[in-house]
């Protein structure tokens, strides 16, 4: 049972990596749109590359969006409006008139009644046809010919808008009426006495004519005609425009309408799984292969899965919301983010593999696949050294001038012709490029989420200005000046090789702080007055040397430095000896213990520790160097790396021959620089 268990133990990474790559797998396909995927792909313009395409089942056609648009629109400028006619104020003008031409035509009062009476009569008959129809209270821009309904109480009738009298109208037909009738003398009478009786009664009923519009544009059908099935829709070769095209639309919607049934709902969850984890798998192989210290560190798996999945729930939630939108996702951010942790080759890969993830729920899967890959390489070619503002921002100012381009190329290619672009869409690949920018805030986001370190972070440690390498200067000055010689010599080797050349440049700044607890037992601080390492045996001497290693670490912890720094104090130098302490004890005592006087480890585990090593040790050695010449600094160079292999201090670091042999070279040159040496002529 115990070694069940040990054997269980051995193998929780693997585990692990088991359960995060099945929770992805379920969590991404969770997120996918219900519905399944057309099994044809076809593009406006382009021939059917497929053979001759039959109807699998009855299915409606689909209007275009711009059919519905047009039929809506003929819908509102045909709609007959509703006008409300208000009864209260043509009864109380037609109640309220023989009082006011009593008071108004007074000349009529004196008058013998039968001309009073025919008088009144004249300003009856104009009031009545005045209000036969109404008076509006505005004017409104309708033609004078339209159709209308004119409301009075509970019933309806149908005039046109011409009939209702305007206040200029009004005028009109009150000034001619008066001036072709023998009542012309007395005008400004009746004038008077209309413009105090009548009022405005006729308004336009906004809430009866809107519900009235809504009801017709429910009514408008989405379809027009229908497909049988077995009927022929396409034959192989013909041209995708036209009717075709909408059909083709449409039997693609009603095919993916209809496939996500209760009775296919499992079969098609299981072939979203397997779509998915193939991808996901392909992207392990890969790390696994390619990049075996990402692999085995569960917490950078996990990182890079974390990103896939967070840019598929944004994704999945603007095609859920606005499809339309769906390039407003800054998804370059991904190899942005995953370059700057890790390198270019691991970034474009991972982006491809979300691409084609994404590729099952976006609109235009082509389209979008095609744009986001071509972004994608483009992100990952221009950006170089991201933890410079400039560089990023012209980047982003690329990526969005290849999106603009690509999609104006696809708009040609499908409508065959730049007239009508969709410039909506371009404003969204800018706003896509403004949203790229927040990867520096989510670097560093990650950084303290994840535990890693980016360029930007390593670029803020190189600063020599810093707090604890201030320290470092004051309290061991030589350390200092050794620890920046090292920089330099193991950055310039780590360029030549490709690796990772500002990571090793912080390490080697910080490999040594743990020497400011006791600068003066290390020979770069002592001064002339003496060396303490006099009145101590070797045992007690070796232990101070060797400590500094674990006091080194211990410092890094305490102000907080990344764990991939750290890694360079505890390898430094792997499991070597502090030969000259153990020589001197071996004079006196045969019976020695070597452990006594062995660095604790680890050994080097990566290239960059691995040259850090190989740089400390040529550079602390060089000092010794009393008549240096090319050729002696070239076999010294070769003693102490050959050294290091012989006691297997590079296995585990994956650093090969040739690399080191290259490694070799630059150092030969930097310390040839350094002591300003000439070629040695022969005699």
């Amino acid at each position: 049972m115990k070694r069940f268990l040990n054997k269980l133990y051995k193998r929780q990474s693997s585990f692990y990596k088991i359960f995060l790559f099945i929770c992805t797998t379920a969590l991404i396909v969770y997120l996918f749109p219900k519905g399944g995927i057309f099994k044809y792909e076809f593009t406006k313009g382009k021939p059917w590359q497929y053979e001759n395409l039959y109807a699998p089942f009855d299915f409606a056609i689909a209007k275009t969006e711009e059919e519905i648009e047009t039929e809506k629109n003929r819908i509102t400028d045909n709609i007959i409006p509703y006008f409300q006619y208000d009864t209260v104020i043509s009864t109380t003008a037609k109640e309220s008139y023989d009082t006011a031409f009593a008071n108004y035509l007074k000349e009529f009062n004196q008058a013998r009644s039968r001309d009073r009476e025919q008088a009144k009569l004249f300003g009856r008959i104009l009031l009545n046809d005045i209000y036969r129809y109404g008076v509006l209270q505005e004017t409104y821009s309708y033609d004078s010919k339209r159709q209308i309904f004119l409301n009075k109480g509970n019933e309806a009738e149908a005039i046109t808008y011409g009939q209702i009298l305007t206040s200029n109208q009004l005028t009109n037909l009150i000034n001619t009426r008066i001036d072709k009738s023998e009542y012309a003398p007395s005008k400004s009478d009746f004038v008077a006495l209309f413009y105090d009786l009548i009022k405005p009664n006729v308004e336009l009923n906004e809430n009866l004519t809107e519900s009235t519009l809504q009801a017709e544009l429910a009514k408008v059908l989405t379809t027009r005609g229908g497909v049988s099935r077995g009927s022929r829709i396409i034959a192989k070769g013909e041209v995708v425009e036209g009717d075709e095209l909408q059909i083709l639309n449409s039997l693609k919607a009603e095919y993916e309408s209809q496939v996500w049934s209760d009775k296919n709902f499992y079969w098609i969850v299981l072939g979203y799984c397997l779509l998915v984890s193939l991808a996901l798998m392909m992207l392990l192989l890969f790390i696994r292969k390619y990049r075996k210290d990402i692999y085995e560190s569960n917490t950078q798996v996990t990182f890079i899965f974390f990103n896939i999945l967070f840019m598929v729930l944004i994704t999945t939630l603007v095609v859920k919301y606005r499809s339309s939108y769906i390039y407003v996702v800054p998804l370059c951010i991904l190899p942005l983010v995953l370059k700057a942790f890790f390198d270019s080759r691991l970034g474009l890969f991972t982006h491809v593999v979300t691409v084609l993830i994404l590729g099952f729920v976006v609109p235009n899967s082509y389209e979008y696949t095609f744009l986001q890959i071509i972004a994608g390489i483009v992100t990952i070619l221009t950006i170089s050294e991201s933890f410079k503002r400039a560089n990023l921002f012209i980047s982003v100012g690329q990526i969005t001038v290849i999106y603009i381009i690509a999609y104006i190329a696809f708009h040609i290619i499908h409508e065959g012709s730049i007239s009508n672009i969709d410039w909506t869409t371009v404003v969204l690949f800018v706003i896509s490029g403004f949203a790229t920018l927040i990867v520096h805030p989510l670097i560093y986001a990650y950084e303290k989420l994840f535990g890693l370190i980016s360029d930007v972070s390593l670029l803020e440690l190189s600063d020599t200005n810093s707090v604890l390498l201030k320290e470092l200067s004051n309290k061991a000055p030589g350390t200092f000046h050794h620890s920046l010689n090292v920089a330099n010599i193991a950055e310039a080797a780590a360029n030549e090789i490709g690796a990772n050349g500002m990571l090793v440049r912080v390490g080697a700044l910080y490999h040594d702080i743990g020497k400011m607890i006791n600068p003066t037992y290390f020979t770069e601080n002592q001064s002339a007055s003496g060396n303490p390492h006099d009145v101590l045996s070797p045992k007690e001497s070796a232990k101070i040397i060797i400590n500094h290693v674990i006091r080194g670490v211990e410092i890094a912890k305490k102000n907080k430095l990344p764990d991939r720094v750290i890694d360079f104090i505890r390898t430094h130098h792997g499991t070597s000896t502090v030969y000259y302490f153990y020589t001197k004890e071996k004079e006196n005592n045969e019976n020695v213990n070597i452990e006594d006087f062995q660095y604790p480890g680890p050994m080097p585990f990566s290239k960059e520790t691995a040259i850090l090593m190989m740089s400390d040790s040529v550079e602390a050695a060089s000092k010794s160097l009393k008549n240096p010449t090319s050729s002696l600094i070239d076999s010294f160079v070769e003693k102490i790396v050959n050294n290091q292999m012989e006691n297997d201090q590079f296995l585990n670091s994956n650093i090969t021959f040739k690399e080191i042999q290259q490694i070799k070279k630059v150092f030969k040159r930097k310390l040839t620089n350094i002591y300003h040496l000439r070629i040695e002529y022969p005699e």
